[in-house]
């Protein structure tokens, strides 16, 4: 999607802060940060919502998941715990029509989240 902000990141044409990367997935530092680590993992193909996901995208879920943890690993937060959200629509506080997986730690979670 030409217009897409995470699409722009995985293409190379917008520079995130890169905290991970591989062939079909990039993870980047929020800029708008809500917790000490505050890292998105979004697939470099885009996918408006979950509930664009098909069967056949259930490896790549499941690689944004495994990005995530090493992430965690990597930022030094695995250990204490972390958090990790995907938000589906406006209602849930999806902002970018891109699916991303939120990875959050570096401070105690508090339950229900909001």
């Amino acid at each position: 999607m030409p217009t897409c902000l995470f699409c722009k990141m995985a293409s190379g044409e917008i520079k995130p802060d890169i905290v991970y990367e591989n062939d079909r997935v990039l993870a980047f530092n929020d800029i708008n940060p809500q917790a000490p680590t505050h890292v998105l993992v979004v697939p470099k193909r885009h996918i408006t919502t979950l509930n664009d996901l098909q069967e056949s995208d259930a490896a790549l879920v499941g690689e944004m998941f495994l990005a995530a943890r090493d992430v965690a690993i990597q930022t030094g937060i695995a250990d204490s715990g972390y958090r990790t959200v995907m938000n589906c629509n406006a209602d849930a506080g999806q902002s970018v029509w891109h699916i991303h997986l939120h990875v959050l730690g570096g401070r105690r979670m508090n339950w229900p989240p909001g």
